[in-house]
């Protein structure tokens, strides 16, 4: 059967929303890689880099909400609820955003990748931990699985840092904090925030929380290195491909589903280890394939359980509205007959 022509639209729609995300998700964790790097660029200042993108994405987000009006503002968003809610999530974006970059200096694209297989296990370890998500000992089991594999991954790294690892698993760890986070204390609230509003909200928070540690561990480095000029042409496009990212996020995620993000993630990973191999010359072992080979089944596995849950969830409750649906026909038409047999005795 011949599929129809607004089908075929729909799917190549979803394919070319997947293919932005995942090239600007790569360029961006190989241009940060070749900023900070100590052999590429060599300009080793995470915290900087990391404000420099939020005080270009608090800019551009704000053009966007203010002057052009591209999205708006959830009306139940108060001063209150910003400081009880959105300060929280900011600073374990900082927190999140200031390790991951600091690891590009110690670890290579491949090795980060594999670490980041990861984050499934911490989700769901601090969802249950905040009670967000129950306790299921076949997930868990899974969960298991993830870190073997990423273990083994660790195990064959060729240029093993401990400190790099250290700054990537905390890197995950606040990340999802983070996201359960955001269910907790704004979801919950039936607040959703979009990758701009976000950005507008929380991208001015996470530059007030660098401030901090900046001004401390890179402000006086970068003070005395009378040499240094900022180069507008690489951290300009650097900042703007940051920010293409956050865009290409809300198309895909508006356009398709999260979970299709998901599953295009673990594409962008074995492309980025392929690349980091290849191109960059990374060393990738035998050992490190073969223990992310596991992880990724373990992730695939998650996202497949995610995806016939929601199946589920979906079902039912299309079954609670037909339910609800009959229980109205039926009282209608009950009411109808009452009202007929009492004209008749009339």
């Amino acid at each position: 059967m011949a599929l129809s022509e607004s089908v075929v639209k729909k799917v190549l729609l979803s394919y070319t929303y997947v293919a932005i995300w995942i090239f600007l998700s790569f360029s961006v964790i190989v241009y940060n890689k070749y900023i900070l790097d100590r052999k590429l660029y060599n300009w080793p200042f995470p915290i900087s880099l990391t404000m420099i993108h939020m005080s270009f994405c608090s800019f551009l987000a704000y053009l966007l909400v203010k002057v052009f009006k591209v999205v708006e503002l959830p009306s139940t968003m108060t001063r209150d609820l910003y400081l009880k809610s959105v300060v929280p999530i900011g600073a374990l974006y900082s927190l999140s955003l200031w390790f991951s970059n600091s690891t590009y200096i110690y670890l290579s694209v491949s090795f980060i990748q594999m670490l980041k297989a990861l984050m499934p296990v911490a989700v769901y370890s601090i969802g249950v931990l905040f009670k967000k998500d129950s306790f299921k000992s076949d997930t868990m089991l899974n969960m298991l699985s993830i870190s073997f594999g990423v273990a083994i991954a660790a195990y064959g790294e060729a240029k093993f840092d401990s400190f790099g690892v250290m700054l990537q698993l905390l890197a995950v760890a606040f990340e999802a904090t983070r996201l359960v986070m955001i269910q907790i204390l704004l979801n919950s609230r039936g607040i959703n925030l979009n990758p701009i509003t976000s950005l507008y909200y929380v991208a001015p928070c996470c530059l007030v929380f660098l401030c901090f540690p900046w001004l401390v561990m890179e402000y006086p480095l970068l003070r005395d290195t009378s040499s240094f000029h900022l180069d507008f042409v690489i951290f300009g496009t650097n900042s703007l491909c940051a920010f293409a990212l956050n865009l290409a996020v809300f198309l895909l995620v508006g356009k398709t589903s999260a979970l299709t993000m998901n599953v295009a993630g673990v594409v962008k990973d074995w492309l980025l280890i392929a690349f980091s191999w290849s191109v960059i010359k990374d060393t990738v072992t035998p050992i490190n394939l073969f223990g992310y080979g596991l992880a990724f089944l373990g992730v695939a596995y998650y996202n497949h359980s995610k995806l016939q849950a929601l199946k589920a969830a979906e079902a039912q409750k299309k079954v609670q509205q037909a339910d609800e649906e009959a229980g109205r026909l039926l009282e209608e038409k009950e009411g109808e007959g009452t009202g007929k047999k009492t004209e008749t005795q009339d």
